[in-house]
């Protein structure tokens, strides 16, 4: 993913710059917990000859050339360091390591196995030009090992190293060995985009078939896991594709230089070539390009450049520029591939933040079409999504974005989710493509607009948002506001919860996705309301505030009024004038608010109304005089 490269750019621009004469083979080591891969990485350091930087940041004078001369204690105390180090950073983000030999440099993704960390392991999946998946030989394919193959190849890695570790547990056996490749092969041709799988036995710890071949398996007659990187061809996958770069920042340093910097996602570009900037579909050309202090006339995928353009066309953090002949499409609704990273369930109909390259909007989830069982990657009926669960799910942003499909530019069509809240990642995803109804679908401008609709009746539209728990006096106090304001003349509506359940939400029942759309469908309703110039009053136990949040955002700042009627548990519970309580109580009804399911108090309601002291008479004048200011 693109966010991947903002985290370690500066560490990764230092390390390419001190080795720009090797090539550069990035990878990653994953596997489910205790396959070995500290060991391996330790055992390669300790027998190859490589170069470590533990500061991840090089220091040539201070480096220190692992051999065969060491002792077996050198060899665990380095194994166990880079174990208990990888541990203390997974709670963090990946540890990338840097690596050299004299033919080749490397960056190394050391991810952690643990199934709650599978965030991570994605993270560093989706830079790497291979995988080396470690198998435990004891106790062979496990839901992690597939779990991590199906996320490597979800992200574009073509070639997986296996690695079946622990050979020497097993007493190098080839029947144990020729098992778990067939089973391992026999799940990669069923569902896996993977080109190349290369297995190799290995004992990390005993050091057999990792750097040199082990006279311990005599019938393996193949490469050891260095001499497979040594020689691994890796082409620029990128290089071929056409020319995209993010605008990642508008340098002006002076008021004759206008410069955009960026990383070039795919693609080459020459001085005098033609480009087109989306958003927007402005055209220009290229009259410079510099990378770092100099001038060059072409630079690819991969360069972090900065360009000049022959004209002073409009361009700003976020747009992308692309090759003319060749643009990339834009939408704003897509078929999306999405492993959820959060302990909170994904919920169709719920709001996120999107993030892809330097884009953001807001986003909303679509119905969940299925989930991908990582065993037997049969596709599964879900209407959510668990942790570390995969799945496709329509989305729709609230603007149109400039993208490819993932499978055809990762940086294009990657992205993630972000929490508007706590501001976290809880997801990311892969566009596969554009919606048709997004080409086919556009907004229809009316002449007649909501302001002239507004003035017709002299009012401003409003948005009146009761939440509280069931029985808290909700739907009698909206119901007193609706007679006072229309005695005042003001026109109006009122959406209850009750009652919009008898039509237009009759399908949806009481569980928490379910809830989430029944929310996302009176907002949409509410909005609608307020474009006819009418003062909405809507009335729902609403309980969590994400959609609280999401009916706020779909109209403008200051049409909306949230008003927590603040109703004391037990309090709803005496009142219970519909004896919904008594049932949740004794189990008859799941999923009620207060007693089984959560309700999360407003955060900053306009109007908070305490029933136990005021009246509905009361509250509906308090509400009155708030908007009438």
């Amino acid at each position: 993913m693109s966010h991947t490269s903002e985290l370690i750019s500066t560490d990764i621009d230092l390390y390419l710059k001190t080795h720009q004469e090797k090539s550069l083979l990035r990878f990653i080591t994953c596997g489910s917990v205790d396959d070995g891969k500290s060991t391996l990485i330790g055992r390669m350091l300790y027998e190859s000859h490589m170069l470590l930087d533990d500061q991840l940041s090089l220091l040539e004078s201070d480096s220190k050339k692992l051999g065969t001369q060491g002792s077996e204690i050198d060899f665990a105390l380095l194994v166990d360091g880079l174990a208990a180090e990888r541990e203390q950073g997974i709670t963090i983000d990946v540890a990338y390591r840097f690596f050299s030999t004299d033919k080749r440099k490397y960056i190394v993704a050391d991810t952690p196995g643990h199934e709650e960390y599978t965030r991570n392991m994605a993270t560093g999946a989706s830079t790497a030009d291979i995988a080396i998946i470690l198998v435990d030989a004891q106790h062979g394919i496990l839901t992690q090992t597939r779990r991590h193959s199906f996320i490597t190849s979800m992200v574009g890695v073509k070639k997986v190293l296996l690695a079946v570790n622990k050979l020497d547990l097993v007493n190098y056996s080839e029947e144990v060995y020729d098992k778990i490749v067939k089973e391992y092969n026999k799940f990669a041709s069923n569902a896996l985009d993977i080109e190349e799988i290369t297995p190799i036995p290995i004992s990390a710890l005993m050091g057999d078939n990792v750097v040199n071949k082990s006279t311990n398996t005599p019938w393996y007659k193949g490469q050891t896991i260095m001499q497979y990187l040594e020689n691994v061809e890796i082409s620029n996958k990128n290089l071929d594709k056409p020319f995209r770069i993010p605008v990642q920042w508008v340098n002006r340093p002076s008021s004759d230089f206008r410069g955009f910097s960026g990383l070039i996602a795919s693609g080459s570009i020459r001085v005098g070539d033609k480009v087109k900037i989306i958003p927007g579909g402005q055209s220009s050309t290229i009259e410079t390009i510099i990378t770092g202090d100099r001038e060059v006339i072409k630079a690819s995928a991969g360069e972090s450049i900065t360009i000049t353009l022959d004209d002073q066309i409009d361009v700003s953090r976020g747009d992308i520029l692309v090759d003319k002949k060749n643009p990339c499409s834009e939408a704003d609704q897509f078929q999306t591939r999405i492993l959820w990273m959060h302990d909170d369930p994904m919920m169709p109909g719920r709001q996120y933040l999107f993030k892809s390259n330097t884009q953001s909007a807001l986003l909303t989830l679509g119905k969940l079409k299925h989930r991908i069982d990582v065993n037997t990657l049969d596709n599964l009926p879900a209407k959510i999504l668990e942790m570390n669960e995969i799945g496709i799910c329509n989305i729709s942003l609230d603007r149109q974005i400039a993208f490819d499909s993932y499978d055809n530019n990762q940086t294009m069509g990657g992205f993630i989710l972000i929490d508007k809240f706590s501001n976290n990642t809880i997801g990311m995803g892969l566009i596969d493509f554009a919606l048709r109804r997004s080409d086919n679908i556009h907004w229809q401008k009316m002449d007649i607009s909501k302001e002239s609709r507004a003035q017709q009746k002299l009012q401003i539209p409003k948005l009146i948002w009761f939440t509280g728990l069931s029985g808290s006096g909700k739907s009698s106090i909206a119901n007193i506001l609706e007679k006072k304001l229309h005695s005042l003349g003001k026109h109006t509506i009122t959406l209850d919860g009750d009652n919009i359940r008898h039509g237009i939400n009759r399908d949806l029942g009481f569980n928490e996705a379910d809830r989430v759309e029944n929310i996302r469908r009176v907002g949409e309703i509410a909005k609608l309301m307020l474009e006819g110039g009418l003062i909405c009053i809507a009335s729902f136990i609403s309980p969590f505030e994400s959609e609280r949040h999401m009916a706020r955002t779909l109209v403008s700042e200051n049409e909306f009024i949230e008003v927590f009627v603040d109703t004391p548990l037990h309090v709803c519970e005496k009142r219970d004038v519909k004896g919904l309580y008594a049932k949740a109580r004794s189990g008859e009804i799941p999923n009620f608010t207060g007693i089984s399911s959560p309700f999360e108090e407003p955060l900053n309601p306009e109007i908070r109304i305490d029933t136990t002291v005021t009246s509905a008479e009361d509250a509906a004048n308090q509400i009155i005089e708030y908007f009438s200011k």
